[in-house]
């Protein structure tokens, strides 16, 4: 009895002393998060949309689950593409400078507070969406119920409906991660806040330690693990919709670090794309956050993929 109440002592001083370490260093880092955008209300909360460019065609960058700084993640690829384009990206709730709150992360409502924050922000469509992971789902939903808005889908290592078929997550290791990144755990192994932005991307020293800030303010919030609660649903909804005809363009990984079988995850991406006549797949060497890596290549192809487009 008393080894078991000595181990509790242990357990509780330690979570006590990262909690308030934790505090400490988020109060410094106030001054670091400032958002980089604009900040629009949309059903009583605030959201962040990041806006550079002023080229005809309007790209959005729509981020993966639990990418805790959209706009940083995609800044070494959209950089490559403002020159010529109007770059947009918007950071859900719960994510980057937008408010963390408790709403239904059901694909409608995601899709709803997409729309109307760059509507609020002065973005009106049509849009090549640019999804990342998880918002492959959205991005496919949006070309079903909007068709008009979308122009195309050019998808950074997407999912698509049947990678959730069979999905099973531990959800109480998630919340046991989420309860580590609440009390300031995960500050104590600094690797973790090393993205695939920060470690290959082309991202300034100030940039980083942004993202890092971020990260410690933006992992597994409300919103990102109600997301995952409702992405095998979300998927569902929009396999049992069927194919629209919005013109797509796959980027592939490899597969390794999307949490699924290599040789599975691609199969996934080759099997969709290989049922549409106007969908092209690239195939790329590198993990799952292929445009903080490829992100030339990427820049490359999409620029002469929009080009096609408009023949």
């Amino acid at each position: 009895m008393i080894f078991f109440a000595i181990i509790a002592a242990i357990f509780l001083l330690i979570v006590t002393v990262s909690y308030l370490i934790h505090q400490n260093q988020l109060s410094k880092e106030d001054k670091l998060f400032t958002p980089t955008g604009k900040m629009v209300e949309v059903s009583g909360q605030q959201m962040h949309v990041y806006i550079e460019g002023n080229g005809e065609e309007t790209l959005v960058f729509m981020s993966g689950g639990g990418t805790s700084s959209p706009v940083l993640d995609f800044k070494s690829l959209y950089s490559l593409l403002s020159d010529k384009y109007r770059i947009v990206v918007v950071e859900k709730a719960g994510y980057g400078f937008s408010d963390i709150t408790d709403s239904d992360r059901d694909i409608e409502t995601i899709l709803h507070e997409t729309r109307e924050s760059l509507l609020k922000s002065g973005v009106e469509g049509p849009y090549i969406l640019f999804p990342h992971s998880m918002s492959g789902i959205e991005a496919l939903y949006w070309g079903q119920v909007y068709p008009d808005e979308v122009k195309a889908i050019i998808g950074l290592d997407m999912a698509v409906p049947a990678a959730y078929e069979d999905y099973d997550i531990n959800m109480p290791l998630v919340h046991l991660s989420a309860f580590a990144a609440s009390i300031g755990l995960i500050r104590w192994i600094p690797s973790i806040s090393e993205s695939d932005a920060i470690k290959y991307g082309a991202l300034t020293d100030e940039e980083k330690e942004l993202y890092k800030a971020i990260f410690y303010r933006r992992t597994l919030t409300t919103n990102m693990i109600h997301e995952i609660k409702h992405i095998k649903a979300n998927a569902e909804k929009v396999e049992a919709a069927g194919i629209s005809n919005v013109p797509m363009l796959l980027f592939a990984s490899n597969g390794q670090g999307t949490g699924w079988n290599e040789d599975t995850w691609n199969e996934f991406q080759k099997d969709f794309i290989g049922k549409r006549k106007d969908g092209k797949l690239i195939k790329l060497d590198c993990s799952h956050y292929i445009h903080d890596i490829e992100f030339k290549r990427i820049a490359d192809e999409s620029e002469k993929y929009i080009e096609s487009l408009n023949r």
